[in-house]
């Protein structure tokens, strides 16, 4: 087994929820609202809505933000382009929102985005692409790649450097990143320098990890709302074992870019994060992993009350801008 070199926040033997996340979960109870998972697809759509954009409005200032069109299959979806105050040619950071395949958006995650644009001076590129389960996989993910191409072959027409291209995202949005890492080796398409991994699901093949047993339920992202979700974006049995849905799974995870991990201690998809980061050790790919004891999933959209959410952000920033700087 690689050894997994770790960067510990916050109690450094962990096993304590932080207060505000304490208090906040206490909120959640007293809402005493039915479980997500089991509310119409609309509802709980606004309902997602309604749980992050309280705490994540202050939106930081930018030089530009962009919605573009991109037209896929007989479809299209958007990308909306958050670009710093300064001069480019900037490196671009592609970002794939969570929500399970099936919620959010680009609205939704607009604080931590603002935020990396600002933080790492980089273009960020926010791919609105289509949920479940109206689109069912392999859609997100085929969007989440044309994304990648899109920004390769634009990137001089919104000031951004082709040759500095990273992805990013957070739970099903890291997913994405991981899955868009092979795609591009697979399909030898564009150059990715950097992934950043915020608790992304790695594995739909298996809800059996310790940590989604221990966390099952009562620490905002459950076991419950997970085979929801899977259940929404996966056709059968046989997707779940697809490596383009289930990364983990991949026997050669060998010529990929430098990825950096960012785990919340109580967080379901914790152990799978960890499996991933191992095995691409074993793979010969570099690996930062940040481990937030005390935190849950979902945390980095929630700076405005989250204090180490903002520092998630200044070291996924610093390791971004490692990655773009080794590329001149």
């Amino acid at each position: 087994m690689a050894l997994l070199n770790r960067t510990i926040t916050g109690p450094e033997h962990g096993g304590v929820l932080d207060p505000i996340v304490t208090q906040f979960l206490k909120e959640i109870e007293a809402q005493n609202a039915p479980p997500l998972e089991t509310l119409p697809l609309a509802e709980a759509r606004q309902g997602c809505k309604g749980n992050i954009l309280p705490n994540g409005r202050e939106l930081e200032s930018l030089a530009k933000v962009e919605d573009r069109i991109i037209k896929r299959d007989g479809g299209s979806f958007s990308v909306r382009l958050y670009i710093p105050e300064g001069e480019g040619p900037f490196p671009v950071l592609i970002y794939y929102h969570g929500g399970g395949w099936v919620l959010c958006g680009v609205d939704t995650h607009e604080s931590a985005t603002c935020s990396l644009a600002n933080v790492t001076q980089c273009i960020v590129a926010a791919v609105e692409y289509r949920l479940a389960p109206e689109h069912k996989f392999p859609i997100p993910a085929e969007d989440a790649y044309s994304a990648l191409q899109w920004v390769y072959e634009n990137a001089a027409d919104f000031e951004g450097d082709p040759k500095r291209i990273a992805v990013g995202g957070d739970s099903a949005g890291g997913n994405l990143s991981t899955v868009m890492c092979l795609m591009t080796r697979d399909r030898k398409g564009p150059a990715i320098c950097h992934q950043l991994l915020i608790y992304p699901v790695t594995d739909l093949s298996s809800f059996d990890r310790r940590s989604y047993s221990e966390y099952a339920k009562g620490f905002f992202l459950t076991r419950a709302m997970m085979v929801w979700f899977r259940d929404c974006y996966l056709w059968d049995e046989a997707d779940r074992k697809n490596i383009y849905a289930s990364p983990l799974l991949a026997e050669d995870l060998s010529g990929l870019p430098p990825a950096h991990f960012v785990m919340a201690e109580f967080d379901p998809l914790f152990d799978e994060g960890e499996a991933y980061a191992e095995r691409l050790i074993e793979a010969g790919v570099s690996v930062k992993f940040s481990q937030y004891n005390g935190l849950i999933h979902g945390f980095i959209n929630r700076g405005s009350v989250i204090p180490h959410a903002k520092q998630a952000i200044k070291e996924a920033a610093a390791e971004l801008r490692k990655a773009f700087d080794s590329l001149g």
